[in-house]
């Protein structure tokens, strides 16, 4: 199942060059991201790293919304992203705020314990939200394709997972092989790029490379470094955002159509006809 919904998504990509316009918006604000980190610092990248976030979710929400629709404009892409904002953006929210309770529920407890490993706490952590991030992948194409309102799309995300688990996991393995490709071939162009100015790293002894800092980083491969690495992320999301939501809202399509639970059904022809004043009269 999951190649063939693969395939689907590149077709639609190739056919709706309009779904592309989300890793566009995303490409030009991770540059801006990194460029504005680099120039100012994380005061001014953290606050526009939230505005960022915001922003693009309005574009790839509409993304859903055109997939679902199979048709429309720039303008139907940005009715779409608005109309479904919140519905996408509550259950992110509802998601989260469950993982950091349980973070901090960990801390409290450990600590009434006198125990305070981080390294604990943290694996833990790590262990409730992966499961909670791969039963809930699917609350937005849930709440879009299927007009669910928050926590219906969370609850439908984690029946449709629990009961195509096999077909899920398929999918998870596709998908997550692709975000590794694309982003180790975008590491790869990077370190061509910078290699002269990366060779010394080297030569670097472990307790050197041990002790080096990000900011030995920024200042080893210089302004040119900084733009050429903006143009790699701009790439980044540009690719990466439209094959892997389109990728998502084809598998979702196919996981949900002919479930009796779903709005995404299968419909049967109506057998009838017409009579003399144009009333349809059903067999």
């Amino acid at each position: 199942m999951a190649i063939a919904e693969l395939k689907e998504a590149l077709v639609l990509l190739r056919r709706m060059p309009l779904l592309w316009i989300p890793g566009i918006i995303g490409g030009l604000l991770a540059a801006s991201l990194w460029v504005t980190f680099n120039l100012y610092g994380t005061f001014f990248a953290g606050r526009l790293l939230i505005i960022s976030g915001l922003v693009l979710l309005i574009f790839t929400t509409g993304m859903l919304t055109i997939i679902r629709d199979n048709e429309g404009d720039l303008r139907a892409l940005l009715a779409g992203g608005i109309r479904y904002y919140f519905r996408i953006l509550l259950p992110q929210v509802v998601i989260g705020s469950a993982v950091i309770l349980f973070f901090i529920l960990l801390m409290v407890t450990f600590s009434l314990f006198g125990m305070s490993d981080i390294s604990i706490v943290t694996a833990l952590t790590f262990g409730f939200m992966i499961p909670t991030i791969i039963a809930t992948f699917f609350y937005d194409t849930a709440a879009i394709f299927e007009d669910r309102r928050v926590f219906d799309s969370i609850r439908r995300s984690i029946r449709l997972v629990f009961t195509h688990m096999n077909e899920v996991i398929a999918f998870l393995f596709i998908y997550i092989a692709i975000f590794i490709g694309i982003v180790l071939a975008l590491v790869i162009i990077w370190e061509a790029f910078l290699y002269d100015k990366l060779e010394p790293l080297a030569r670097y002894n472990e307790t050197q490379l041990q002790t080096f800092t990000p900011d030995q980083l920024f200042m080893m491969i210089g302004p040119t470094g900084t733009w050429i690495t903006a143009v790699i992320l701009f790439f980044a999301l540009f690719l990466l955002l439209p094959v892997l939501y389109s990728y998502k809202a084809c598998f979702f399509k196919k996981l949900a159509s002919g479930t009796t639970n779903g709005t995404i059904i299968t419909q049967q022809p109506t057998i009838g006809e017409y009579d003399s004043k144009g009333r349809w009269y059903k067999y």
